[in-house]
């Protein structure tokens, strides 16, 4: 399998983000969202889905953090995507369940080549520490629709906040290494019916 890795700028009025990503990585991360926080959840992916990544973000935190979580998903979105190719070869489906403490949280996604996100998590508190919890979504909506995947996030249970993030974030990273380890069986082999997954990204 070919090297697997991307790198995405995206410049707008609002944000400058720079991300690299490498598929095939050892789990090394370069975290400089500005938002802490982020860089905590960010790093889970890195360790646990053993991507290397990397994530420069200038955004107008003086009004929220809105636009800097949204810019950031769709950046990655468009470099996870970019790094797959035409996905041949590869598992596509990944699952997780991953707990901490009293807090369980299901990840279930297909590298369909069709953007959809359900998002089942209700937080127990609004913010945890200086981070807005519903922006999470937003990240998410922002890399399904720019990677182009179909994404199943379930918070089975849970009583503290940080524990819920932490574990969406641990088995988001354990599904999406599960998806993209190569199957011998499938060789130079596309895994679909149709023959492909690879539609147009949505713009934004």
């Amino acid at each position: 399998m070919k090297q697997r890795s991307a790198s995405v700028t995206r410049n707008t009025l609002e944000t400058r983000i720079q991300v690299s990503v490498n598929l095939d990585g050892t789990g090394k991360g370069v975290l400089e969202t500005g938002l802490p926080f982020l860089d905590h959840m960010l790093d889970q992916v890195v360790r646990h889905g053993l991507v290397d990544l990397e994530v420069r973000a200038d955004g107008d935190l003086h009004i929220d953090a809105h636009h800097t979580v949204e810019d950031i998903g769709i950046a990655l979105g468009q470099a996870f995507a970019q790094a797959w190719g035409d996905k041949k070869g590869i598992t596509r489906y990944g699952h997780s369940y991953v707990p901490l403490d009293e807090s369980l949280t299901r990840v279930v996604l297909d590298l369909s080549g069709r953007p959809g996100l359900e998002m089942n998590v209700e937080f127990t508190r609004a913010r945890i520490g200086d981070f807005d919890v519903d922006l999470f979504r937003e990240f998410f909506q922002g890399w399904v629709n720019h990677g182009m995947v179909t994404l199943h996030i379930d918070n089975l249970r849970g009583r503290n906040a940080h524990h819920q993030a932490e574990t969406v974030f641990k088995a988001f990273g354990r599904a999406l290494r599960m998806a993209l380890e190569a199957d011998p069986r499938m060789a130079d082999m596309t895994p679909s019916t149709k023959g492909t997954l690879t539609e147009t990204p949505a713009q934004g």
